[in-house]
């Protein structure tokens, strides 16, 4: 009897242990920009997947942070952020005012953004999203691993092939010993120019945004003074124009964004402030600074109209989190450093050949701490973001955003941004995809394969800003751009600069000629024969696609000639002796002769 009840309990912990165990393909720590995004890329790419986050809203620092302005990626939204622009600017265009330019910021409410990305994911399948959910463990399982989660009280195990570690902080890798570093990189350490000849631990300020809601004229909102507030603190807001701050920053139903910078709503700290066993504390401050700043503005400034709104259910009625603009970054494959920003073509490493994403933010100087080096930024071009950024150098299977990928502190200023971490996580979604596909690991990537994927679903891998993903070539463009076949050309632009394909321009022959010889044996040979002058005109281009092709050149010519505008949908007329516009050469050089199909490494470079 005895034996038999023993028995019956043993089968009971086991089934419980077994029963308190998911199994899934790819799992997402971090329902942020980058993991929600990661996680929506993952199942579209018919992989098993799961998401958590440890919150009540799904979006993280553009919707629980507040930061709810984003100017990042506006002229190169693409896939998954696309579609989420595209449902904002949808729900908000009836409104008087509401600004749906191309070029304009995209302007939401918080918790908007949160129930969008909500109804996204609930149309997705494959995938499995778990709200209020933190993890508290990180444990290596073979070459995947198991992560503990609290799920309604109860320690459950995840056994996961692949982890993209999709939170604020970076605490994934941190908890699986990855090596992380934080602060000013020094310039012998990064080999960058503007970078501070001594590293530092000073990272960028953190801050509680608020939005605040004007309830009218002769409506007072004020709120308690907060604890330990100190009015000289907000000063320098004296002679602030702050109609004018409030006006930049509003958002739709009469309410603002307050993301105020200098002596506001900006707290500084270190990484070491950021650790989980200082975290309560700093935040705790970070808090106080924002509330202050709320009194200051209606008991000094006049402001009594303006009070918080409920968007956020807490007490206090601040964002669930702070907006956090940098902290530890991981060791990675490769490390992105600014020159791959500013001359991605002359480097020895070719990062931007791996490309699974874009980037098109002004990198942020948010220090409020007296002796923070400012950096003198020429104009920041858009740019690629490569493959080995996210990828973990010494843990397989893998993966990391936010924060924590492996870029310089100058390089994380604006890779940091909510929609170029949105766009980025597309391209880690598919990354992870591959590996679980081809049945493999993070050490054994092939770019080309995941760029694919990554074209298939709309995403971009080259800035070019004259080419939306709703032109006929995009793709074509987009492989040839990544192959540097044809260069971006870079046009400043104030403190920016665009990225551009000029599809209508001529193609030099100069510009080409070093590329063909490098990756085709006979293409030398060609050139001593043709010699084509200054511009590649359209006959060379057949000429040189007969002699690569093995194609009867006459037949090659009269099939293009006749499909010239019925197939390949060109506007100019078919001319052998005109120059060849960029558009022309993209188009009929990724159809015949596809050098995109070409295989590259981490690095960029061309494997034989």
């Amino acid at each position: 009897m005895y034996k038999k009840l023993l028995l019956l309990l043993l089968f009971f912990k086991c089934f419980a242990g077994f029963a308190e165990t998911i199994r899934t393909d790819v799992l997402v720590v971090g329902g942020g920009a980058s993991g929600v995004a990661a996680a929506i890329q993952s199942a579209r790419s018919k992989i098993k997947t799961i998401l958590i986050e440890p919150g009540p809203w799904l979006g993280g620092s553009m919707t629980s942070g507040g930061m709810c302005i984003l100017e990042g990626n506006r002229t190169l939204a693409s896939g998954i952020y696309a579609e989420f622009k595209n449902h904002i600017r949808e729900l908000y265009k009836p409104r008087l005012g509401y600004d749906t330019t191309t070029n304009a910021p995209l302007v939401f409410e918080p918790y908007t953004g949160a129930a969008i990305l909500k109804r996204i994911t609930d149309t997705v399948k494959n995938l499995t999203v778990k709200m209020n959910t933190p993890f508290t463990a990180v444990k290596k399982d073979g070459t995947g691993w198991e992560i503990t989660i609290m799920q309604s009280g109860k320690a459950v195990t995840i056994k996961a092939k692949l982890v993209v570690d999709a939170t604020e902080l970076g605490d994934v890798a941190a908890a699986a010993g990855v090596l992380l570093t934080a602060g000013f990189d020094s310039r012998t350490d990064t080999k960058e120019e503007l970078a501070p000849q001594n590293a530092t631990n000073q990272i960028q300020d953190i801050s509680y945004l608020a939005i605040l809601k004007d309830y009218g004229r002769g409506i007072d909102r004020t709120i308690p003074q907060p604890a330990g507030y100190d009015a000289t603190q907000y000063a320098c807001l004296n002679n602030a124009d702050i109609k004018k701050m409030l006006a930049s920053a509003k958002l739709p139903n009469d309410k603002y964004l307050i993301n105020w910078s200098d002596c506001a709503n900006q707290y500084p700290i270190t990484s070491d402030d950021l650790n989980p066993e200082n975290r309560e504390a700093t935040f705790k401050k970070a808090k106080l600074r924002t509330l202050g700043l709320i009194y200051y503005l209606q008991t000094r400034l006049g402001f009594k109209n303006l009070g918080l709104t409920d968007d956020f259910k807490t007490t206090d009625h601040l964002p669930y989190l702070p907006l956090i603009r940098e902290n530890r970054r991981a060791a990675g494959m490769v490390r992105m450093v600014l020159d791959d920003i500013y001359t991605p073509y002359t480097r020895g490493s070719q990062l931007y050949r791996t490309s699974i994403a874009v980037g098109d933010a002004l990198p942020g100087q948010h220090y409020s701490i007296p002796g923070a080096p400012h950096i003198n930024y020429p104009p920041f071009p858009a740019y690629s973001i490569p493959l080995g950024a996210v990828v973990v150098k010494e843990q397989e299977n893998l993966l990391v955003t936010e924060k924590a990928m492996s870029v310089t502190h100058l390089v994380n200023s604006s890779i940091s941004y909510p929609s170029v971490q949105m766009t980025l996580g597309q391209g880690v979604g598919a990354t992870a995809a591959y590996c679980i596909f081809f049945e493999t690991t993070t050490k054994n990537l092939k770019p080309r394969i995941i760029q694919g994927e990554i074209l298939d679903f709309k995403g971009m891998l080259m800035p070019f800003a004259d080419i939306k993903t709703t032109d006929r070539d995009y793709r074509a463009i987009q492989q040839i751009g990544a192959t540097g076949l044809l260069q971006g050309i870079q046009k400043p632009n104030g403190n920016s600069a665009r990225v551009l394909f000029m599809p209508d321009s001529v193609v030099h022959t100069a510009e080409i000629k070093p590329f063909l010889n490098e990756i085709y044996s006979r293409a030398f040979l060609w050139f001593n024969k043709e010699k084509p002058g200054e511009l590649f005109t359209i006959g060379n281009l057949l000429s040189y696609i007969s002699e690569m092709t093995l194609r009867d050149p006459k037949n090659l010519q009269d099939g293009i000639q006749k499909t010239w505008k019925t197939y390949y949908k060109f506007t100019t007329g078919f001319d052998a002796t005109r120059p060849v516009t960029r558009r022309e050469f993209a188009v009929l050089a990724n159809r015949f002769f596809n050098p995109f199909a070409r295989k590259v490494d981490m690095s960029g470079k061309f494997i034989n």
